[in-house]
């Protein structure tokens, strides 16, 4: 438990009715006292004066609530004191509050101190900072899992099979002189296996999980006037992007966050691609294509009715050759490609190899279909597991690597017949990458890291 008090404003700059000053340390009570407010059972909201220390001047009329550690959010005693909302007077109220005697908090300390406390782990923590930045359902739900120690608990669960492959492998270390060992070596082997298993599909899923907190970057590219503008609103469901017949009418990328059932997406139109473009437009140009380098899935528009471009179909071998495939190709404007007897125009396939979806921004046609296409390209994985933990952040894969690999190690020690004593150094290791993931052996620096990216106050 820390020896200082710390004080901080937990709700949002601006115009509001209410704001929350929290206190948290040892001399809360004392702080609480020299504020004015009086003694009230613990957990129950008591109104006040609040008045200023020095001055003894009332401040503002609060609710506040005391708590007592260990039962609180940081483990410690704490104060919430409900004040009027706007700009100056949480201000005023906090001034009060670190003239009795408290300090400013630094970003992310009071969580910080639950932590160190044993209130929550790290990843619980970090799940924190997820669900009040999350943007979409599917990130709520995945950093709720999180903070309710799903994701934990099933590491905690990889942890204590790593401890009992220790223990098999003791019983070799311990027992030299029998041929087989009193454990059969399938039995160490299959353990083995099964870590490396589960450990790789979380690696499996992670990438995917990463995308959860920013959303898939989904470009939308194409000629200049196939439609990539109508898509963008219609997937939005508003004019966000300018519709005209004019080519060359978006000149630099528009990105905007879109929720496809709930897994969030980040979709961007770009300018045309096309040879000749003025300077401005060819800067725009410029812009589509660093997108394109770093996009997750990529529309590729083609007008329905239409044969490819030589420039189209190499556009499409250049985007649509990853694997997994992250290209779609959308032949638009799919309503006005039917003949006076209302049959669709035949046109060729650019590649048998990609998905090709038509597409009517105006009446709709293709829409559903474009959308699964999305979700199935960008979140496959964790929409077919849902009961599978998913890692959201680089920390998270970093470990899982590191403790997959030592695993291996293990087995490939094993396969070269070295001694039990050296191959179960491996395991141990894989032992200490996940006892890192949970912060239970977390260097300061870590800490550091995860922390100063939450807000002031949380």
């Amino acid at each position: 438990m820390s020896d200082s008090t710390i004080a901080a404003i937990s709700t949002p700059p601006g115009r509001s009715a209410l704001a929350v000053v929290r206190v948290s340390g040892p001399d809360t009570a004392g702080v609480a006292d020299r504020l004015g407010l009086p003694e009230t059972h613990l957990r129950v909201a008591r109104y006040a004066t609040l008045r200023h220390p020095a001055t003894d001047e009332p401040v503002d009329d609060v609710v506040a609530v005391r708590f007592a550690g260990p039962a609180s959010y940081t483990g410690e005693d704490m104060l919430e004191i409900s004040c009027h909302g706007g700009s100056l007077v949480p201000q005023l109220v906090l001034s009060a509050v670190c003239e009795a005697g408290a300090r400013p908090a630094e970003p992310g300390e009071f969580t910080r101190r639950a932590f160190l406390n044993g209130k929550l782990d790290l990843m619980q923590a970090e799940a924190t900072l997820d669900l009040i930045d999350a943007r979409s359902p599917a990130m709520h739900r995945a950093a709720l899992f999180q903070l309710e120690r799903g994701l934990s608990g099933r590491i905690e669960e990889l942890r204590e099979e790593l401890l009992n492959l220790q223990g098999l492998v003791a019983y070799d270390i311990d027992f030299p002189e029998e041929d087989d060992g009193p454990v059969p070596a399938a039995n160490i082997d299959a353990a083995a296996n099964r870590l490396h298993v589960a450990l790789g599909r979380m690696l499996e899923l992670a990438p995917e999980g990463e995308l959860l907190r920013d959303g898939a970057l989904t470009v939308i590219a194409g000629r200049p006037n196939v439609g990539k503008s109508s898509v963008f609103n219609a997937l939005l469901g508003c004019e966000r992007a300018i519709v005209t017949e004019e080519p060359g009418t978006t000149r630099d990328a528009i990105e905007a966050l879109v929720s496809v059932s709930g897994y969030p997406f980040r979709l961007v139109d770009t300018a045309g691609l096309r040879e000749g473009a003025g300077r401005v437009e060819g800067m725009g140009i410029e812009v589509a294509r660093s997108y394109l380098e770093r996009a997750d899935v990529v529309l590729l528009c083609v007008e329905a009715g239409r044969s490819p471009g030589p420039d189209e179909v190499e556009f499409l071998a250049e985007v649509g050759s990853s694997e997994p495939c992250r290209a779609i190709v959308l032949r638009t404007k799919f309503d006005l490609g039917a003949d006076s007897a209302g049959a669709q125009t035949a046109h060729e396939k650019l590649s048998e190899s990609v998905a090709e979806l038509p597409v009517s921004a105006h009446t709709g046609e293709g829409l559903p279909q474009l959308r699964d296409a999305l979700l199935q390209r960008a979140y496959s994985g964790i929409r077919s597991e849902e009961e599978t933990p998913v890692v959201t952040r680089a920390r998270h894969v970093e470990c899982l690597r590191r403790a997959r690999e030592d695993v291996s190690a293990f087995q490939d020690a094993r396969v070269a017949g070295l001694p039990a004593e050296i191959a179960v150094t491996h395991v141990q290791d894989a032992t200490l990458a996940l006892e890192d993931l949970l912060g239970a052996v977390t260097s300061e620096d870590v800490l550091d890291r995860v922390f100063s990216s939450f807000c002031v106050g949380k």
